[in-house]
């Protein structure tokens, strides 16, 4: 299995999806068409039993822990990874109980649940793939908790009945035609757009799930065409087996590669039972939104510090306001992020030492849009999009992008906001010296119920008096505007 891991990585490492997708297609292509004498007879019920087996438990693991992140992390996309692996140990698990010879003899349910695993794996990793913004998601992101709980149930419940009454699954249409070939058809059309789009986020994103999803929306298509195409317990046949042991072995590299931090358990007990801001940012910050963070600073050193200040602060407000846990979390998520899109503005702009043109700052105020988009693709629940989106709107409606007003604008967001502009006046920029605390509380109660929340203005001032917040440290780089 070491050796096997080794191998991952270094696949992960080539960064190339196409390729592992057509090397799989072209080995299956060769056997199966150009050269049938070697696609020979392997009749091994035992050997399918145990490595379907196989599959289906390392499956059941990716999906739990697959799960726990997307649930930690408050990613959509993470989560309906983790029901597309449900999909696959559940039924990939009945197809092997099935086997001719062990439970039951000849029957429908071992072919129809290997049709079955890969059709709703596709699906799910399809509606992962989709933006966190897409109709769908929003929708589907208010029952996610029910669709954890319910949906392995509902396959449980199906596998039970499918074993005490085979015929139940007779209506799956195995190479009827167009039934079977439609199927087969949806099939990997789904994998493969939803490996093309983890691909495409991949790009820009550089995070390693991303590129593990891309190679396992390809492996999954081809594995559905050898189902649709095989004679089974052929050479051939026994290669889409392996081909989804690959794609489950991949998405563990990938989520560890992407999650896994040293010390992340201590420091995650670290900020549940700290009181300071900074400790607790970090518990909740993964490697991957890190990254996004590190990126942001290094094309706009101005905003070094600054996204970390702003999420502290804004953490520091919901707690005095007895937010819920999940909204500061939220908070923190999308605080951290909140100026990602500066990766899509020109660096002329972003470096500019003296104030922007009309023109110039039109472009800066499509980073608000930008990363948006960014972490929609990426799976940002719809609290943390608002505050990405929305924090550089003013209760007036005088703000951007969308000119929102009052309490159109989220309330996290408007907490943000708050704390946005604070550090923002309280930091220094090349063509301004920062304002003190002072100054820059005045700022705020002078724009109170125009710009701010009145009521969440003054719990700041109230904070920031107890010195419970503090402005930005000089010695730090200065910050950006937010």
């Amino acid at each position: 299995m070491s050796r096997v891991t080794k191998l991952l990585k270094r696949v992960l490492t080539y960064r190339n999806p196409l390729l592992g997708v057509t090397a799989a297609l072209a080995v299956y292509t060769y056997l199966h068409f150009l050269a049938p004498a070697a696609d020979v007879y392997l009749p091994h019920p035992g050997h399918h039993f145990h490595l379907v087996s196989i599959i289906s438990a390392i499956s059941l693991g990716v999906a739990i822990a697959v799960g726990m992140v997307g649930v930690r992390q408050r990613n959509l996309q993470v989560i309906y990874v983790a029901l597309a692996f449900v999909s696959l140990a559940t039924l990939f698990s009945l197809h092997g109980l099935t086997t001719p010879g062990f439970m039951l003899g000849p029957n429908w349910v071992v072919g129809a649940t290997a049709q079955l695993a890969v059709f709703t794996t596709s699906f799910w990793l399809l509606i992962s793939a989709l933006p966190s913004s897409h109709t769908l998601n929003t929708r589907l992101a208010h029952y996610v908790v029910w669709l954890l709980l319910l949906y392995p149930l509902g396959l449980l419940a199906l596998g039970v009945l499918s074993i005490q009454q085979p015929q139940l699954l007779a209506w799956v249409p195995a190479r009827e035609v167009p039934l079977g070939i439609g199927l087969s058809s949806l099939t990997i059309g789904m994998a493969l757009i939803a490996g093309y789009r983890y691909w495409q986020s991949y790009r820009y994103s550089k995070f390693p799930f991303q590129l593990a999803m891309a190679y396992t929306g390809g492996w999954v298509a081809v594995a559905m065409f050898i189902i649709a195409t095989s004679e089974t317990f052929y050479l051939g046949w026994w290669l889409y087996h392996v081909l989804l042991l690959l794609c489950v072995l991949i998405c563990v590299a990938g989520l560890a590669r992407q999650y896994r931090r040293p010390g992340e358990p201590m420091l995650a007990l670290q900020g549940l039972f700290s009181s300071n801001p900074g400790e607790q940012v970090e518990a909740v910050v993964s490697n991957a939104v890190r990254n996004l963070i590190i990126a942001t600073e290094q094309r706009d050193p101005y905003t070094a510090g600054h996204q970390h200040r702003v999420a502290q602060g804004a953490l520091r407000l919901g707690k005095a306001l007895d937010l819920r846990p999940e909204q500061l979390r939220a908070l923190v998520q999308g605080g951290v992020v909140h100026d990602v899109g500066k990766l899509r503005v020109p660096d002329a702009v972003l470096s500019k030492p003296g104030p922007l043109s009309l023109q110039e700052r039109r472009a800066i105020e499509q980073h608000t849009i930008a990363g948006y988009e960014m972490c929609a693709r990426l799976g940002f629940m719809q609290d943390e999009l608002g505050i990405i989106r929305w924090h550089h709107e003013r209760l007036d409606g005088l703000g951007y992008p969308d000119h929102l007003q009052g309490e159109q604008i989220p309330l996290l967001t408007r907490i943000l906001t708050v704390s946005d502009v604070f550090d923002a006046l309280t930091s220094g920029r090349a063509y301004r010296a920062a304002r003190s605390t002072p100054e820059a509380l005045s700022y705020l109660q002078h724009n109170r119920g125009t710009q701010f929340e009145a009521r969440l203005v003054d719990v700041w001032e109230q904070l920031v008096l107890a010195g419970e917040i503090r402005s930005a440290p000089v010695a730090n780089p200065p910050a950006g505007e937010g």
